[in-house]
């Protein structure tokens, strides 16, 4: 396009140059996520073990990710006041494991929705729920989504720039913590 003449025009040549950013962009993450999932699973995940409090880093990573929900007019919240709350993990994987959570919730939500945090303790394991009020997954789809590459028909039609890598990277990251994800959800 550049080459063809799109260079002396500035705003061709910036919406390309815009668009070719984002695209690379993209890659960047896909091979990012791809050459994580396979050290987990070649490797075995290398973790970092320490004790941090999960409410306050759920706070750290909704605040990250407070423009694009602001942008969707989604309120990020928890549903009650938590207490501190130790967990001893890696607390960079399960950063990248709430991002990838929240990222979900926010791009599939639904304008002025909401986005709910929950904490459960029981016999020292700690639940974390994530909660939208967007329209949902079919029930058929549910069992797919931890496969790599694999995008819901609604993710199809309404984001076009995921990559299908988020929940897959987040299951091996929570198992590699001997714990499980789950999703549940109804049209």
């Amino acid at each position: 396009t550049l080459l063809d003449g799109g260079l002396e025009d500035e705003k061709v040549n910036r919406q390309f140059l815009e668009r070719a950013s984002y695209a690379t962009d993209r890659m960047v993450g896909i091979v990012e996520d791809l050459d994580q999932i396979t050290k987990l699973e070649v490797d075995g995940l290398k973790m970092d073990y320490r004790s941090f409090d999960i409410v306050s880093l759920i706070k750290e990573v909704a605040e990250t990710l407070d423009l694009q929900a602001e942008e969707k007019k989604i309120k990020l919240k928890y549903a009650k006041l938590y207490p501190p709350t130790f967990v001893n993990a890696d607390k960079v994987k399960i950063a990248q494991v709430l991002t990838n959570l929240i990222n979900n919730s926010i791009n599939y939500g639904k304008m002025d929705g909401t986005t709910t945090f929950r904490l459960y303790e029981l016999d020292n394991i700690v639940t974390i729920e994530v909660t939208d009020n967007g329209p949902g997954i079919e029930e058929n789809q549910l069992p797919r989504l931890f496969e790599r590459f694999y995008r819901g028909e609604l993710a199809r039609k309404r984001v076009p720039s995921g990559s299908g890598l988020g929940l897959p990277l987040a299951k091996s990251i929570v198992e590699g913590h001997q714990g499980q994800i789950r999703i549940s959800s109804e049209l």
